[in-house]
């Protein structure tokens, strides 16, 4: 059963009443899980695969990724302090994913009534903050070739398959999207990475090389846990 650590400490009594008003849903890989400008009224704790954060341009081939969200992370709205609120951004799952629906109220009366859990999730935002900057420099001072190699590496914690590396199911547009490079530009980089012996692939994964430079996302173990059914699930 799946046990988010902020809650490890909470009394089981009070975890049952939290899944019981919370919402359990899968998705497949691609699909939409909010769009940008619609309402919601909750925030997400991703419990398996990973969700990726998409910033609209003008026109579809200005879509930016600027943020994954993986197993036991959350994507929070502006506020906890309004019940509800419009999307920003789209969120899209990059693999298949699953997660808890928590009301926005439901998750301000918990902070409530236990502080760590608050102090968990300002946590979790700063370290999104800090991760999101850090890519933006990357982006800025690094080649397209040192950018792809980070972030193929970053992708090996972010989904990790279970023969090493990352899922092959992360395409090469999505991580040109999260690069700010056209999708010509890094299958160009990865086949030269392939040829070098930096980059090899396998049924499920694409490895890498330990060469690459080690990621700014830390603070949370990467998994390899299967995607839950609903039986399974449990905050």
């Amino acid at each position: 059963m799946y046990l988010h650590p902020l809650l490890a400490k909470m009394p089981p009594a009070e975890r049952e009443a939290l899944i019981k008003r919370s919402e359990f849903r899968s998705y497949r890989r691609s699909e939409t899980v909010m769009a940008a400008q619609d309402w919601t009224d909750c925030i997400y704790c991703v419990t398996s695969g990973l969700l990726r954060v998409v910033e609209h341009g003008s026109d579809p081939s200005g879509d930016v990724t600027t943020d994954f969200i993986r197993r036991n992370d959350f994507f929070l709205g502006p506020s906890l302090g309004e019940d509800r609120y419009v999307a920003r951004q789209t969120l899209v799952a990059a693999l298949p994913s699953s997660a808890y629906l928590i009301p926005i109220p439901v998750a301000r009366k918990l902070c409530e009534d236990h502080p760590e859990v608050a102090m968990g999730l300002f946590e979790f935002a700063a370290t999104r903050i800090r991760a999101l900057r850090s890519q933006l420099r990357k982006i800025s001072a690094l080649s397209s070739e040192d950018l792809v190699s980070r972030v193929l590496h970053q992708l090996t914690q972010l989904a990790p398959a279970s023969t090493g590396g990352f899922d092959k199911r992360i395409t090469q547009a999505v991580i040109a999207s999260y690069t700010g490079l056209s999708r010509e530009v890094v299958n160009k980089i990865m086949r030269d990475l392939e040829s070098r012996g930096l980059v090899w692939r396998d049924g499920q994964s694409v490895h890498v090389s330990t060469e690459f430079a080690s990621t700014d996302i830390g603070g949370l173990e990467p998994t390899g846990s299967p995607p839950l059914n609903k039986r399974e699930a449990g905050l």
